[in-house]
Order: C-alpha cells, then sequence, then structure tokens
C-alpha cells in the first residue's frame, strides 16, 4: 500500500483499479491511500508538495511498481527497463529529461487503459496486470528478503510485546530507543516527482 498525506499546493491523484477510475483532489490537510494494484497518476497543479508513505519498507520505489507504458514495452523484461531506467551517472538535465520521457511513455499507457476501462472493457487492464506480474516475478526472492527483514520482523516483535503485556512483564519497555533522521537523498527522481528519501 502507499499514502499520500498533502503537506501544501494542490493538485489530484488519478487511480485506476479493475473498479474503475477515481479523480481524489488534493490539498493541505488531504490524506489519501490504495492498495497494490491500483494505477495511479499524481497530476501537480500547483507547488503540490506531499509526504508519502510506502509500506513494506518503499517496495514501490524499489520496483514493485510497474509504469503504465504501452502494451509493447511491457513483453521483454530488457526493453522495460531499458524504457524506464534514469541514467543514475548522468548530470542533473540528463535525469530530468530521461524522467519525463519515462512519463510521457507512462501516460500515453494510463490514458489508454483508462479509456478502456471507462468504455467497459476490462481485458487491457487484465493484460497489463499479467504483463506486470510477469515483469516483476524474477524480483520476488529479493522483495520476500526486504519484507522479512523489515514489516514481518515488525509484526513478529509486536507480538512478542504482547505476549509479555499477557505475562504481566513490561521489560521490553526498558529497550525503548529514540530515532531522527535527515533524508537519504534529497531530490531524488521518483516515479511521481522528486523525492527525498528517508530509511526507516
Amino acid at each position: 500500500s502507499e499514502g499520500y498525506v498533502v503537506v501544501g499546493g494542490s493538485g489530484s491523484v488519478q487511480t485506476l483499479t479493475a473498479t474503475g477510475y477515481r479523480e481524489s483532489p488534493l490539498s493541505p490537510g488531504a490524506l489519501v491511500w490504495f492498495t497494490p494494484g491500483t494505477i495511479h497518476r499524481l497530476v501537480n497543479e500547483e507547488g503540490l508538495r506531499l509526504i508519502v508513505l510506502m509500506q513494506n519498507s518503499g517496495l514501490p520505489e524499489a520496483g514493485d511498481a510497474v509504469l503504465t507504458l504501452p502494451p509493447g514495452r511491457l513483453t521483454d523484461p530488457d526493453d522495460y527497463r531499458t524504457a524506464v531506467a534514469l541514467p543514475v551517472d548522468a548530470g542533473e538535465a540528463v535525469q530530468e529529461k530521461a524522467a519525463r520521457a519515462r512519463r510521457d511513455l507512462a501516460v500515453e499507457g494510463f490514458l489508454a487503459l483508462r479509456e478502456a476501462v471507462e468504455d467497459g472493457d476490462p481485458e487491457p487492464l487484465a493484460a497489463f496486470h499479467r504483463a506486470a506480474a510477469a515483469l516483476v516475478r524474477p524480483r520476488t526472492g529479493e522483495w520476500r528478503t526486504r519484507w522479512e527483514d523489515g514489516a514481518a520482523t515488525a509484526a513478529a516483535a509486536t507480538a512478542h510485546q504482547l505476549d509479555a503485556l499477557d505475562r504481566g512483564e513490561a521489560g521490553h519497555l526498558a529497550d525503548a530507543r529514540v530515532h531522527a533522521e535527515r533524508p537519504s537523498a534529497y531530490g531524488r527522481f521518483g516515479m511521481c516527482g522528486r523525492l527525498d528519501v528517508y530509511r526507516t
């Protein structure tokens, strides 16, 4: 899942699922979240600033999300990776040009999927889901490790703490710690804009 807390500016998030198309306005104080399988497109109308929360240690930005490129670009994993990759060692202008080209391809595919859904044709969206699953399948082992080391470990720790409380034990409370972080990256090109990245 992924969620947006709007802290400034205005815009919208356009979402597409098997249940249809939806556009949610974004203004300060708004909270919008969605589950895996939701195709989403952010529209920045005026200075939109968000806090983005990602489940499972940021899997979407780690490649879990598949951009809505036109169908012909989704069948070959190498072609897809080439189309969405940004030249990390290049200068800012080159990266921005590549990010805009990637965005334009994704918008082209998104608009075609939205039109099909609005016309009552579920097959293009279902075909996209199948192609996306095929593209990410080779990385599931890596993501399983990320999940096991992150969310699954946190859930198991919570279970142990609840068990301790059931026994009337409070020793785990002495293990409390405070963490304060600065971004590990500033202004990184993400799939939906520029990101300041925090590792939690």
